[in-house]
């Protein structure tokens, strides 16, 4: 009943060292650009991408006796970023150009060079794969519809309601009956 191990599983990313580093830049970088690009003004769809990713990892990472997924969680905000940018061109350490797409597959080879196993960055592609096609692909097939719907609560909770076109605010708020400056205000006081 260790329950807060379903969080904490994605809070480590391994003994301090350059993979740490790496994994800590690129979860903060990739997650940034996807919370101020396509996500802008929807909050509550990023919670539920975390969520259902999370989810997926966890499930998979069951079957695979993975127990730490804050590597994949990464890499599938990474290869989510890339796929929704398919047209910016990378450059890795200087040394490779393409474009955004491939990015995963490169982390996954930088893995794979730093002795790291491959099986959880395959985890976290695939999950973001997964993510990929329900939210963005799918939905455009024909014939197809949008399968992952953010839940109402969610969208209660981190989302701002939309101004009601009919309310009327009370006279002493509305703007025309506020003090324009200190003059003004100064000026209605009785001397």
């Amino acid at each position: 009943f260790q329950i807060w191990r379903l969080i904490t599983n994605f809070l480590f990313f391994g003994p301090l060292g350059f993979s740490f580093f790496f994994n800590m830049i690129f979860l903060y970088r990739y997650c940034r650009m996807l919370e101020e690009g396509s996500f802008r003004g929807r909050t509550a769809d990023f919670v539920f991408m975390f969520l259902f990713g999370g989810f997926l990892m966890t499930l998979f990472g069951l079957f695979a006796s993975l127990f730490f997924l804050g590597q994949a969680f990464t890499i599938m905000l990474v290869y989510v970023w890339s796929r929704r940018n398919p047209y910016i061109r990378m450059n890795f350490f200087g040394l490779l150009n393409f474009q955004a797409p491939f990015l995963p597959w490169v982390l996954m080879g930088f893995s794979l060079l730093l002795g790291n196993s491959i099986i959880i960055d395959l985890l976290g592609i695939a999950v973001g794969h997964i993510y990929y096609f329900l939210e963005d692909v799918f939905p455009n097939q024909p014939g197809g519809k949008k399968l992952l719907l953010t839940p109402g609560f969610l969208k209660m909770v981190f989302d701002t309601p939309e101004e009601d076109p009919n309310y009327n605010t009370l006279p002493e708020d509305r703007p025309e009956n506020q003090p324009r400056d200190q003059d003004q205000n100064q000026q209605q006081r009785p001397q």
